[in-house]
């Protein structure tokens, strides 16, 4: 039953390449070949984790790729995942498949700019997040590159049912079908489709996933296989322990330490087992417990064998540990502990391992034994249940194909949730739409992208979502008679639709005419709805605000703090100004605000690039302000060390207590000093001179060229990514680092703006500004505070004009503020000698003298003949003299112009002969002397 690709007749050779990994495909690949690779429908696989459905992916793109001519210059295909760990596995999986076929990946996660399409214009599979590709797509009539879009494939797609992100990943697909209908409405001719290929774990009703998936031939295809047909069969366990009203989450979960030895030596078979805890300190505490509770039987070369790896191992605790046959692995241990633990359980030499969820999504560490200590977990401060994906990560380390026939997965949980993930762990939970709790929200985005101009659309709109499809079969759910049909859930579901229509007109957001025709008004309130000040908080906050004895913030409030609005201001600085916030309470609160607060700004910098040229500085300090609330640090924040990794809060102030308040200062600084002034053991210090080696490191040069005009200027803008080639090898900063150059002039203008990953170089033209001749030019780092650069340059224009005597050179200074070495320096205009000599006499009221014998004052090309000044025609008594020196003048103009327009060459050389003629009608002779 199983299928040889490789050797198929139908299977381009081409292609074969992307499966040498493997010579036969599983049972599950082989029952989806025929509809995924031989034809172009929609498709649902559901499959138990481990059963190898990415394999189906690649089957689709190779599909879509075979009924593509080459190139392949317009074929895009986008692969959405929940969790970006999974992008990052598949792009790093793809590059190398399909880069030899002329394919290029692009990697979209993260908070990355709003509306980057530069990122994808050169890319054919994009890898993205539901969250990220949202807001990728909404400017989508604006763009063609996503209306390229062929091929949407969704993985772990079950994930349309969690509560806080499964909204977003339904609307997004909603889109993309509104996309697709968007383009055959534009261009019916050209026949082209948009295919969806979900994959999915085990649910009860992918039958409701295929009928939202249609198309205008039908439901998509599905596959539903069982959890027999997992490679290596998992037994899934369900615990429930008891938790009273009074206890509290961290109370709950430290109690779960002292239950582990027991479930280890329970389910483990003698065989490694896998740990996932919520928190680094967790980990380790729960590591600590295990090793004082359990004896593990080993034999003496086994023990050997740990006590060679102990010997290796930097961290003191991580190596008493190891030795009793115990480990723990998180972000914060070192990376050769880290590699070194690692290696130990892939061969099972260390028998437990406790880690956080971050392995489960990043390093492919399979084991015998999973178990899943507690189900909640710290974010930003705050407590709350893994989403459904995560577990099922965790969930898919259990089993070795290599050394298990079998294995297991245990989940540790209170005794009030245990039926939830029993019915989660058997694949019996419906997959229901989570739209109904957001839609409010999501209507209101439609409409503001034009998705939606009427009510009628917006029935449209809702028919095309999950939500409709599981109101017809599950209304009570959704709050819906059950006796309704058809008919009646449809106007149920207008009636829902009307009333959130009515809810965003009521608060301004969007306009309503009489036949219910919509638009947005362009307006949104921005609240901290969830953000309140408590009683208890206000001492803190008058702390932080105002206190002769300790640091407060940069821009204190007037008064005391009595509004929720001061407070979240006061915390947004405190947090800027890496002030240390005790109070759990309010830490929270500071991490919900930066949450909004990241994206809120974000959107109002694209915003304002939107916009007219105007409010360049405007523009410019949206930018700052994304990237201050991003990095969390003010612009000119000393604390510059805390954006690097293994650096926190504590060895930051340490840095710059020692003056290191600068990447260029830390880079400078060896890397043995650096670890006295951390307390850290070699080579902890390499690592943070390292990791700011590999920052991106720009430098900014303009140059005017010297084509003068009235009106405008010509200017040559270069940036020059200095480290370029020590970045190929390795980088500090994300894939999605860029730099934002703008440039304004002195009446607040905005003259460029563009965003760059690299080194770069244009001429741009200048307008002249009415309040002066200065620009702004800065390069803002997107990522990071400390890398910018800011500095002036001044720009010169034809007319009469003056000239700065005391700074003929533009002067370009760098981040540190020094001035540039003498040959660095370009002149100001190329005519400035000349400039000089004629501004270089005045007469006593302050007027230049004109000491040219120009017959025509006003059709003379001379500043001084034109303006009118008084004109000094005294004659040497020593013509001849007098006339040497006019010619040496006009040649010595001549020589400095050089570079000047073949006009006012022209012009001078008519100049000088016109002055001899004249002067031999007066003189009637001219000195061999000075012959032309």
């Amino acid at each position: 039953m199983w299928f040889d690709f490789l050797n198929h007749a139908n299977t381009a050779s081409k292609f074969r390449s992307v499966f040498s990994e493997f010579p036969f495909f599983n049972y599950v690949q082989s029952k989806a070949l025929d509809d995924v690779l031989y034809t172009g429908k929609n498709f649902v696989a559901c499959a138990p984790t481990g059963s190898g459905k990415t394999v189906l992916f690649e089957l689709a793109i190779i599909r879509l790729l075979m009924e593509t001519s080459e190139p392949w210059r317009d074929v895009k295909a986008v692969y959405m995942a929940p969790i970006k760990a999974l992008c990052s596995q598949c792009f790093e999986s793809w590059k190398k498949k399909f880069g030899p076929l002329g394919l290029s990946c692009k990697e979209l996660t993260g908070d990355t700019e709003i509306d980057d399409f530069f990122e994808i214009q050169d890319s054919h599979i994009i890898l993205t997040t539901p969250e990220k590709w949202d807001s990728m797509t909404r400017k989508w009539k604006d763009n063609c590159l996503l209306q390229l879009v062929r091929l949407f494939l969704i993985d772990e797609v079950h994930v349309v049912k969690d509560a806080t992100r499964g909204a977003t990943l339904e609307v997004v697909v909603s889109r993309m079908k509104a996309v697709h209908a968007y383009r055959t409405a534009q261009n019916p001719e050209t026949g082209l489709s948009m295919r969806f290929v979900a994959v999915s774990a085990t649910i009860p009703n992918v039958s409701d996933i295929a009928d939202w998936l249609s198309n205008e031939s039908g439901p998509a295809t599905y596959l539903d296989m069982d959890e027999s047909h997992r490679p290596v069969k998992l037994r899934k366990v369900v615990l429930g322990f008891p938790c009273s009203p009074n206890q509290t989450e961290f109370k709950f979960d430290l109690s779960l330490n002292y239950k582990m030895a027991n479930i280890i030596q329970t389910y483990s078979n003698q065989k490694p087992a896998l740990v996932f805890c919520s928190t680094r300190k967790g980990v380790q505490q729960s590591a600590t417990v295990l090793a004082k509770d359990a004896r593990f039987i080993m034999s003496i070369e086994h023990k050997q064998r740990l006590m060679k790896y102990a010997n290796s191992i930097l961290d003191s605790k991580l190596r008493d540990l190891v030795m009793l046959g115990v480990g723990y692995h998180h972000a914060g241990v070192d990376l050769s502990d880290r590699k070194l633990i690692e290696k130990a359980f892939t061969l099972a030499d260390l028998p437990v391992l406790f880690t956080t969820r971050t392995l489960a999504m990043g390093v492919n560490l399979p084991a015998h034994l999973v178990v899943i200590k507690s189900t909640m977990q710290y974010v930003a401060g705050s407590c709350e249940e893994y989403s459904e994906a995560d577990l099922l990560q965790m969930i898919g380390r259990a089993g070795r194909p290599q050394f298990d026939t079998s294995a297991t997965a245990v989940i540790m949980t209170k005794i009030q949730t245990k039926d939830k993930y029993m019915n989660l762990m058997n694949g019996m939970e419906i997959i229901e739409s989570s739209l109904h709790s957001h839609l409010v929200e999501h209507l209101n985005a439609e409409i503001v992208l034009q998705t939606i101009s009427d009510v009628n659309m917006a029935l449209d709109w809702i028919r095309s979502t999950l939500l409709y499809i599981r109101a017809l079969k599950n209304p009570t759910h959704y709050g819906f008679s059950a006796d309704l049909d058809r008919y009646g859930i449809e106007a149920k579901l207008q009636e829902l639709c009307l009333r959130n229509l009515n809810s965003l007109s009521s608060i301004g957001l969007i306009d309503m005419d009489e036949d219910i025709n919509i638009k947005p008004t362009g307006r949104e309130e921005i609240k901290f709805s969830d953000i309140q000040l408590r009683m208890n908080e206000k001492r803190p906050l008058n702390t932080l605000n105002r206190d002769k004895n300790r640091i407060t913030i940069r821009f204190s409030l007037d008064g005391k703090i009595k509004t929720t609005e001061m407070k979240v201001n006061c915390l947004i600085q405190a947090q800027l100004g890496s002030i240390s916030i005790q109070e759990f309470g309010l830490t929270q609160d500071t991490a919900k605000i930066f949450r909004n607060g990241m994206r809120i700004s974000r959107c109002l910098s694209e915003f304002l690039s939107q916009r007219s040229k105007t409010g360049f500085s405007a523009l410019l300090n949206s930018l700052i302000l994304a990237k201050c609330f991003r990095a969390k640090l003010w612009e000119n924040s000393p604390y510059v060390s805390k954006q690097l990794e293994k650096i926190g809060q504590t060895l930051s102030t340490a840095m710059v207590n020692a003056g290191l308040t600068t990447f260029s200062k830390i880079e400078q600084t060896h890397p043995r000093e650096l670890e006295l002034i951390l307390n850290r053991h070699p080579p902890f210090g390499n690592q943070i001179r390292e990791s700011v080696i590999h920052l991106p490191k720009y430098e900014v040069t303009l140059e005017q060229l010297p084509r003068y005009s009235c009106a405008t200027a010509e200017i040559v803008v270069k940036v020059n990514l200095k480290n370029q080639a020590q970045l190929l090898s390795r980088r500090t900063a994300p894939d999605h680092h860029y730099v934002s150059l703008i440039i304004g002039n002195s009446d607040n203008t905005v003259v460029f703006l563009q965003k760059l990953t690299g080194s770069w170089s244009k001429k741009i033209e200048v307008s002249k500004a009415s309040k002066g001749k200065e620009i702004s030019v800065n390069l803002i780092s997107s990522e990071y505070v400390g890398l910018d650069i800011q500095q002036k340059f001044n720009v010169y224009y034809s007319g009469g004009r003056r000239v700065d005597t005391e700074n003929p050179y533009n002067v370009s200074y760098d981040r540190t503020g020094q001035r540039p070495q003498p040959s660095a320096l370009k002149p100001q205009s190329t005519d400035q000698t000349s400039a000089q000599r004629e501004t270089s006499a005045t007469d006593p009221d302050n007027k230049r003298q004109c000491n040219h014998f120009c017959k025509n004052k006003d059709l003379c090309g001379h500043d001084c003949c034109k303006v009118g000044v008084t004109v000094a025609r005294k004659r040497s008594t020593n013509q001849e003299s007098s006339f040497s020196s006019y010619l040496n003048d006009l040649r010595s103009r001549c020589d400095t112009l050089t570079q000047t327009p073949v006009k006012r060459l022209k012009d001078m050389k008519m100049l000088l002969n016109c002055a001899c003629i004249k002067y031999v009608q007066n003189i009637q002779y001219i000195p061999n002397s000075l012959s032309m």
